[in-house]
Protein backbone atom coordinates (compact mmCIF):
# COMPACT_ATOMS: atom_id res chain seq x y z
CA UNK A 1 0.00 0.00 0.00
CA UNK A 2 1.20 3.27 -0.96
CA UNK A 3 2.42 5.51 2.06
CA UNK A 4 -0.04 7.92 3.32
CA UNK A 5 1.26 11.62 4.06
CA UNK A 6 -0.72 13.60 5.90
CA UNK A 7 -0.59 17.50 5.70
CA UNK A 8 0.13 17.26 9.56
CA UNK A 9 1.80 15.12 12.07
CA UNK A 10 3.44 15.11 16.11
CA UNK A 11 6.38 13.56 16.84
CA UNK A 12 7.01 11.88 19.84
CA UNK A 13 11.15 10.11 20.66
CA UNK A 14 11.82 7.89 23.25
CA UNK A 15 12.90 10.61 25.63
CA UNK A 16 9.69 11.75 25.35
CA UNK A 17 8.34 8.41 26.27
CA UNK A 18 10.77 8.07 29.02
CA UNK A 19 9.43 11.59 30.35
CA UNK A 20 5.64 10.57 30.42
CA UNK A 21 6.84 7.32 31.92
CA UNK A 22 8.25 8.83 34.76
CA UNK A 23 5.40 10.70 35.06
CA UNK A 24 3.03 8.52 35.13
CA UNK A 25 5.03 6.41 37.63
CA UNK A 26 4.90 9.58 39.99
CA UNK A 27 3.37 10.31 42.92
CA UNK A 28 1.45 13.19 40.81
CA UNK A 29 -0.35 12.86 37.81
CA UNK A 30 -2.20 16.32 38.44
CA UNK A 31 -1.78 19.62 40.03
CA UNK A 32 2.44 18.30 40.44
CA UNK A 33 5.25 19.96 40.54
CA UNK A 34 5.73 19.16 36.85
CA UNK A 35 3.60 21.81 35.39
CA UNK A 36 4.87 24.75 37.08
CA UNK A 37 8.00 23.46 35.26
CA UNK A 38 6.54 23.44 32.18
CA UNK A 39 5.09 27.23 32.82
CA UNK A 40 8.84 28.31 33.69
CA UNK A 41 10.35 26.59 30.99
CA UNK A 42 7.85 28.39 28.28
CA UNK A 43 8.75 31.72 30.27
CA UNK A 44 12.37 31.15 29.73
CA UNK A 45 11.74 30.70 26.30
CA UNK A 46 9.22 33.24 25.40
CA UNK A 47 11.02 35.60 27.73
CA UNK A 48 6.95 36.68 29.61
CA UNK A 49 7.08 37.01 33.14
CA UNK A 50 4.17 35.06 33.91
CA UNK A 51 2.53 31.25 32.08
CA UNK A 52 -0.45 29.61 32.84
CA UNK A 53 -0.83 26.15 31.15
CA UNK A 54 -4.29 24.85 30.66
CA UNK A 55 -6.20 22.25 28.98
CA UNK A 56 -6.75 23.34 25.74
CA UNK A 57 -5.98 26.84 23.53
CA UNK A 58 -9.60 27.79 23.62
CA UNK A 59 -9.79 27.56 27.35
CA UNK A 60 -6.49 29.93 27.30
CA UNK A 61 -8.35 32.32 25.02
CA UNK A 62 -11.64 32.06 27.50
CA UNK A 63 -9.86 32.77 31.09
CA UNK A 64 -7.95 35.45 29.27
CA UNK A 65 -10.75 37.13 28.24
CA UNK A 66 -12.86 37.10 31.39
CA UNK A 67 -9.31 38.35 33.40
CA UNK A 68 -9.83 41.28 31.11
CA UNK A 69 -13.07 42.27 32.31
CA UNK A 70 -14.99 40.76 29.37
CA UNK A 71 -18.78 40.00 30.00
CA UNK A 72 -22.51 40.36 29.06
CA UNK A 73 -22.81 42.71 26.61
CA UNK A 74 -18.81 43.11 25.62
CA UNK A 75 -17.56 43.44 21.92
CA UNK A 76 -14.75 41.70 20.65
CA UNK A 77 -13.27 41.61 17.57
CA UNK A 78 -11.19 38.93 15.41
CA UNK A 79 -10.24 37.75 12.09
CA UNK A 80 -12.48 36.20 9.91
CA UNK A 81 -10.25 34.14 9.24
CA UNK A 82 -8.96 31.61 11.83
CA UNK A 83 -10.40 28.81 13.48
CA UNK A 84 -13.94 29.32 15.53
CA UNK A 85 -12.42 29.54 19.06
CA UNK A 86 -11.18 32.71 18.51
CA UNK A 87 -14.79 34.32 18.24
CA UNK A 88 -16.55 31.42 20.51
CA UNK A 89 -14.83 32.65 23.84
CA UNK A 90 -16.71 35.55 23.38
CA UNK A 91 -19.96 34.35 23.75
CA UNK A 92 -18.84 31.59 26.13
CA UNK A 93 -18.78 35.02 28.43
CA UNK A 94 -22.11 36.26 26.98
CA UNK A 95 -20.77 39.03 24.90
CA UNK A 96 -20.59 39.58 21.29
CA UNK A 97 -17.77 39.25 17.93
CA UNK A 98 -17.10 40.87 15.26
CA UNK A 99 -14.98 40.24 12.45
CA UNK A 100 -12.22 41.69 10.43
CA UNK A 101 -11.50 41.26 6.57
CA UNK A 102 -8.26 40.00 5.83
CA UNK A 103 -4.87 41.48 3.98
CA UNK A 104 -4.24 38.96 1.06
CA UNK A 105 -0.57 39.00 2.13
CA UNK A 106 -1.03 38.52 6.03
CA UNK A 107 -3.90 36.10 5.96
CA UNK A 108 -4.67 38.48 9.33
CA UNK A 109 -6.51 41.72 9.19
CA UNK A 110 -6.59 44.47 6.77
CA UNK A 111 -5.55 47.35 8.44
CA UNK A 112 -7.79 49.96 6.56
CA UNK A 113 -10.61 47.27 7.94
CA UNK A 114 -9.40 46.63 11.24
CA UNK A 115 -9.73 50.50 12.38
CA UNK A 116 -12.99 51.45 10.37
CA UNK A 117 -14.34 48.53 12.65
CA UNK A 118 -12.48 49.58 16.05
CA UNK A 119 -14.54 52.96 15.00
CA UNK A 120 -17.74 51.42 14.80
CA UNK A 121 -17.78 48.67 17.05
CA UNK A 122 -15.08 50.03 20.19
CA UNK A 123 -14.29 46.72 21.06
CA UNK A 124 -13.49 45.53 24.70
CA UNK A 125 -10.81 43.05 23.01
CA UNK A 126 -8.99 42.43 20.26
CA UNK A 127 -7.78 38.93 19.14
CA UNK A 128 -4.94 39.16 16.75
CA UNK A 129 -4.36 35.85 14.83
CA UNK A 130 -0.83 34.86 13.96
CA UNK A 131 -1.92 33.07 10.98
CA UNK A 132 0.40 29.88 9.91
CA UNK A 133 3.05 31.14 12.29
CA UNK A 134 3.42 34.30 11.03
CA UNK A 135 3.92 37.34 13.50
CA UNK A 136 1.09 40.04 12.67
CA UNK A 137 1.94 43.79 12.67
CA UNK A 138 1.92 43.96 16.53
CA UNK A 139 3.83 46.88 17.08
CA UNK A 140 0.44 48.37 14.71
CA UNK A 141 -2.23 46.84 16.84
CA UNK A 142 -0.33 48.43 20.31
CA UNK A 143 -0.38 51.89 18.53
CA UNK A 144 -4.11 51.47 17.61
CA UNK A 145 -4.50 49.57 21.94
CA UNK A 146 -3.42 53.17 22.84
CA UNK A 147 -5.35 55.43 20.61
CA UNK A 148 -8.94 53.28 20.97
CA UNK A 149 -8.08 52.13 24.51
CA UNK A 150 -8.67 48.10 23.63
CA UNK A 151 -7.12 45.19 25.57
CA UNK A 152 -5.06 42.63 23.24
CA UNK A 153 -5.07 38.89 23.13
CA UNK A 154 -2.81 37.27 20.96
CA UNK A 155 -3.82 33.82 19.40
CA UNK A 156 -0.61 32.45 19.30
CA UNK A 157 -1.93 28.60 18.63
CA UNK A 158 -0.30 28.64 15.14
CA UNK A 159 3.05 30.48 16.40
CA UNK A 160 5.62 28.75 19.00
CA UNK A 161 8.96 29.35 17.88
CA UNK A 162 7.80 32.51 15.71
CA UNK A 163 9.26 36.30 16.49
CA UNK A 164 8.43 39.37 15.92
CA UNK A 165 11.70 40.74 14.62
CA UNK A 166 15.42 41.31 15.12
CA UNK A 167 16.59 43.81 17.46
CA UNK A 168 20.36 43.55 18.32
CA UNK A 169 20.85 39.84 17.25
CA UNK A 170 18.21 39.29 19.54
CA UNK A 171 15.00 37.59 18.61
CA UNK A 172 11.77 38.85 20.21
CA UNK A 173 9.31 35.51 20.41
CA UNK A 174 5.76 35.66 20.28
CA UNK A 175 4.34 35.08 23.65
CA UNK A 176 6.66 37.51 25.13
CA UNK A 177 3.29 39.68 25.46
CA UNK A 178 5.91 43.16 24.15
CA UNK A 179 2.85 44.03 22.58
CA UNK A 180 -0.15 42.64 24.20
CA UNK A 181 -1.82 42.01 27.80
CA UNK A 182 -2.03 38.25 27.13
CA UNK A 183 -0.58 35.56 24.63
CA UNK A 184 -2.28 32.17 24.48
CA UNK A 185 -0.73 28.73 22.77
CA UNK A 186 -1.60 25.83 21.52
CA UNK A 187 -0.12 21.97 21.97
CA UNK A 188 -2.74 20.16 20.05
CA UNK A 189 -0.58 17.12 17.85
CA UNK A 190 -0.05 19.03 14.76
CA UNK A 191 1.47 22.20 16.48
CA UNK A 192 5.27 23.56 17.41
CA UNK A 193 5.25 21.33 20.41
CA UNK A 194 2.61 18.47 21.45
CA UNK A 195 0.86 17.92 24.44
CA UNK A 196 -1.65 15.75 23.31
CA UNK A 197 -4.02 18.70 23.85
CA UNK A 198 -3.29 21.39 25.98
CA UNK A 199 -2.43 25.33 26.09
CA UNK A 200 -0.72 28.48 27.86
CA UNK A 201 -1.55 31.44 28.76
CA UNK A 202 1.56 34.16 28.92
CA UNK A 203 1.15 37.57 30.34
CA UNK A 204 3.41 40.20 31.97
CA UNK A 205 0.78 41.44 34.06
CA UNK A 206 0.52 39.57 37.86
CA UNK A 207 -2.86 41.18 38.78
CA UNK A 208 -3.93 38.94 35.21
CA UNK A 209 -1.81 35.90 36.01
CA UNK A 210 -3.47 35.79 39.64
CA UNK A 211 -6.78 35.94 37.53
CA UNK A 212 -5.81 32.96 35.18
CA UNK A 213 -4.74 31.17 38.25
CA UNK A 214 -8.26 30.88 40.04
CA UNK A 215 -10.05 30.87 36.81
CA UNK A 216 -7.54 27.67 35.52
CA UNK A 217 -9.28 26.21 38.97
CA UNK A 218 -12.81 26.53 39.92
CA UNK A 219 -11.64 30.01 40.91
CA UNK A 220 -9.52 28.43 43.24
CA UNK A 221 -5.61 29.64 43.80
CA UNK A 222 -4.17 27.27 46.16
CA UNK A 223 -0.68 28.69 44.96
CA UNK A 224 -0.34 32.27 46.72
CA UNK A 225 -3.70 33.51 47.23
CA UNK A 226 -4.14 35.41 50.81
CA UNK A 227 -6.74 34.35 52.36
CA UNK A 228 -9.71 36.47 52.76
CA UNK A 229 -11.60 34.43 55.85
CA UNK A 230 -8.79 34.33 58.23
CA UNK A 231 -11.18 32.89 61.55
CA UNK A 232 -11.53 29.82 58.56
CA UNK A 233 -8.67 29.69 57.64
CA UNK A 234 -6.14 29.09 60.54
CA UNK A 235 -6.42 27.41 64.10
CA UNK A 236 -4.62 29.20 66.69
CA UNK A 237 -2.00 30.55 64.68
CA UNK A 238 -1.50 28.11 61.98
CA UNK A 239 -3.31 27.38 58.47
CA UNK A 240 -5.58 24.74 58.11
CA UNK A 241 -4.28 22.13 56.27
CA UNK A 242 -7.35 20.97 54.25
CA UNK A 243 -8.61 24.93 53.92
CA UNK A 244 -8.81 26.72 50.32
CA UNK A 245 -11.33 29.13 49.10
CA UNK A 246 -12.92 30.13 46.18
CA UNK A 247 -12.73 33.57 45.11
CA UNK A 248 -14.45 33.56 42.25
CA UNK A 249 -16.38 31.57 39.88
CA UNK A 250 -13.66 29.57 37.51
CA UNK A 251 -13.56 26.60 35.22
CA UNK A 252 -11.92 23.06 35.39
CA UNK A 253 -9.49 23.66 32.70
CA UNK A 254 -6.62 22.54 34.47
CA UNK A 255 -3.39 20.01 32.53
CA UNK A 256 -2.45 16.97 33.79
CA UNK A 257 1.27 16.60 35.35
CA UNK A 258 1.27 13.36 31.79
CA UNK A 259 0.89 16.18 29.52
CA UNK A 260 2.98 18.39 30.76
CA UNK A 261 6.35 15.81 31.22
CA UNK A 262 5.83 15.04 27.13
CA UNK A 263 5.60 19.41 26.87
CA UNK A 264 9.21 20.16 28.89
CA UNK A 265 10.21 17.19 26.58
CA UNK A 266 9.00 18.53 23.21
CA UNK A 267 9.98 21.94 24.27
CA UNK A 268 14.00 20.34 25.08
CA UNK A 269 13.92 20.12 21.12
CA UNK A 270 11.82 23.01 19.44
CA UNK A 271 14.84 24.55 18.26
CA UNK A 272 15.10 21.14 16.18
CA UNK A 273 11.77 20.98 15.37
CA UNK A 274 11.72 24.54 13.93
CA UNK A 275 14.90 24.29 11.89
CA UNK A 276 13.35 21.11 9.82
CA UNK A 277 9.89 22.85 9.16
CA UNK A 278 12.12 25.99 8.15
CA UNK A 279 14.22 23.49 5.69
CA UNK A 280 10.51 22.24 4.50
CA UNK A 281 8.73 25.37 3.74
CA UNK A 282 11.90 27.04 1.85
CA UNK A 283 11.88 23.54 -0.13
CA UNK A 284 8.43 24.45 -1.52
CA UNK A 285 9.07 28.06 -2.04
CA UNK A 286 11.77 27.13 -4.39
CA UNK A 287 9.36 24.43 -6.20
CA UNK A 288 6.38 27.02 -6.47
CA UNK A 289 7.83 30.32 -6.77
CA UNK A 290 7.87 30.23 -10.63
CA UNK A 291 4.20 28.48 -11.27
CA UNK A 292 2.06 30.89 -12.67
CA UNK A 293 -1.09 28.81 -11.31
CA UNK A 294 0.39 29.04 -7.06
CA UNK A 295 0.53 31.93 -5.22
CA UNK A 296 2.65 31.18 -2.20
CA UNK A 297 1.33 32.56 1.18
CA UNK A 298 4.10 34.56 3.96
CA UNK A 299 7.35 33.53 1.49
CA UNK A 300 8.86 36.59 2.64
CA UNK A 301 8.45 35.90 6.84
CA UNK A 302 10.00 32.74 6.61
CA UNK A 303 12.96 33.10 8.69
CA UNK A 304 10.65 34.56 11.83
CA UNK A 305 7.88 32.76 11.20
CA UNK A 306 6.98 29.40 13.39
CA UNK A 307 6.22 27.82 10.03
CA UNK A 308 3.15 25.94 11.61
CA UNK A 309 0.96 25.02 8.22
CA UNK A 310 2.06 25.44 4.60
CA UNK A 311 -0.48 27.24 2.58
CA UNK A 312 -0.76 27.77 -0.81
CA UNK A 313 -3.59 29.31 -3.07
CA UNK A 314 -4.66 27.89 -6.49
CA UNK A 315 -6.97 30.00 -8.87
CA UNK A 316 -9.02 26.89 -9.97
CA UNK A 317 -11.35 28.53 -11.97
CA UNK A 318 -8.91 29.47 -14.07
CA UNK A 319 -8.07 25.49 -14.28
CA UNK A 320 -11.79 25.05 -14.90
CA UNK A 321 -11.88 22.01 -11.61
CA UNK A 322 -12.20 22.39 -8.12
CA UNK A 323 -10.73 21.99 -4.88
CA UNK A 324 -12.79 18.87 -4.22
CA UNK A 325 -10.91 17.38 -7.07
CA UNK A 326 -7.62 18.91 -6.82
CA UNK A 327 -7.53 17.25 -3.00
CA UNK A 328 -9.19 13.95 -4.25
CA UNK A 329 -6.74 13.36 -6.91
CA UNK A 330 -3.88 13.85 -4.24
CA UNK A 331 -5.62 11.43 -1.99
CA UNK A 332 -5.48 8.87 -4.09
CA UNK A 333 -1.51 9.74 -4.08
CA UNK A 334 -1.73 9.05 -0.39
CA UNK A 335 -1.32 12.82 0.29
CA UNK A 336 -3.79 14.47 3.06
CA UNK A 337 -3.99 18.14 2.84
CA UNK A 338 -5.85 20.69 4.68
CA UNK A 339 -8.41 24.15 4.68
CA UNK A 340 -7.37 26.67 6.90
CA UNK A 341 -10.03 27.73 7.68
CA UNK A 342 -13.44 28.18 6.37
CA UNK A 343 -14.32 31.94 6.99
CA UNK A 344 -16.48 31.67 10.62
CA UNK A 345 -19.12 33.64 9.18
CA UNK A 346 -19.67 30.57 7.31
CA UNK A 347 -20.61 28.57 9.58
CA UNK A 348 -24.43 27.94 10.93
CA UNK A 349 -24.11 29.43 13.95
CA UNK A 350 -22.70 32.82 12.95
CA UNK A 351 -25.14 32.66 10.11
CA UNK A 352 -27.68 32.47 12.40
CA UNK A 353 -26.47 35.64 14.14
CA UNK A 354 -26.61 37.52 11.04
CA UNK A 355 -22.91 37.52 9.29
CA UNK A 356 -22.72 37.23 5.69
CA UNK A 357 -19.55 36.39 4.02
CA UNK A 358 -20.33 38.82 0.99
CA UNK A 359 -18.80 41.30 3.66
CA UNK A 360 -15.67 40.02 3.98
CA UNK A 361 -14.17 40.09 0.22
CA UNK A 362 -10.92 39.17 0.66
CA UNK A 363 -11.89 36.50 2.76
CA UNK A 364 -14.12 34.57 0.55
CA UNK A 365 -11.16 34.75 -2.48
CA UNK A 366 -9.02 33.56 0.28
CA UNK A 367 -11.17 30.76 0.92
CA UNK A 368 -12.05 30.27 -2.44
CA UNK A 369 -8.35 29.40 -3.56
CA UNK A 370 -6.42 28.43 -0.38
CA UNK A 371 -4.92 25.18 0.67
CA UNK A 372 -2.16 23.81 3.28
CA UNK A 373 -0.08 20.71 1.94
CA UNK A 374 1.90 18.46 4.55
CA UNK A 375 4.20 20.38 6.46
CA UNK A 376 5.72 18.85 9.92
CA UNK A 377 9.47 17.84 11.65
CA UNK A 378 9.10 13.99 10.38
CA UNK A 379 8.37 15.39 6.47
CA UNK A 380 11.42 13.40 4.61
CA UNK A 381 12.66 14.51 1.33
CA UNK A 382 11.57 11.71 -0.61
CA UNK A 383 7.59 12.31 0.34
CA UNK A 384 7.66 15.98 0.31
CA UNK A 385 9.44 15.89 -3.42
CA UNK A 386 6.33 13.24 -4.13
CA UNK A 387 3.93 16.03 -2.98
CA UNK A 388 5.60 18.17 -4.89
CA UNK A 389 5.52 16.37 -8.07
CA UNK A 390 1.86 15.02 -7.71
CA UNK A 391 0.59 18.88 -7.22
CA UNK A 392 2.50 19.81 -10.71
CA UNK A 393 1.32 17.05 -12.30
CA UNK A 394 -2.28 17.60 -11.53
CA UNK A 395 -1.70 21.50 -12.42
CA UNK A 396 0.02 20.93 -15.78
CA UNK A 397 -2.59 17.76 -16.61
CA UNK A 398 -5.55 20.71 -16.22
CA UNK A 399 -3.40 22.99 -18.16
CA UNK A 400 -3.31 20.97 -21.05
CA UNK A 401 -7.18 20.19 -21.08
CA UNK A 402 -7.88 23.80 -21.49
CA UNK A 403 -5.06 24.86 -24.20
Amino acid sequence: MRKIIPYGQHYVDTIDIKSVTRAITSKSLTQGSRVLQFEKKLIAYTKSKYAVAVSSCTAGLHIACKALGFEKNSLLLTSVISFVSSSNVAYFLGGRAQFVDIDNNTISFDLFDLELKIKKYKPKIIIVVHMAGAAYNMKKIKSLSDKYNFFIIEDCAHSLGGSYYFKNNKKNRIGSCKYSDISVFSFHPVKSITTGEGGMVTTNKKTIYKKLLRYRSHGINKLDDKFLYKKNAYTKGKINQWYYEMRELGYHYRITDIQCALGISQLNKINRFLKKRLEVVKMYDLAFINNPYIKIIHADARDLSANHIYIIKINFKKLLTSRQEFMSFLEKKGIITQVHYIPIVMHPYYIDKGFKITDYPNAKKYYDECISIPCYYSLGKQDQKRVIFSINEFINKKCKSIS
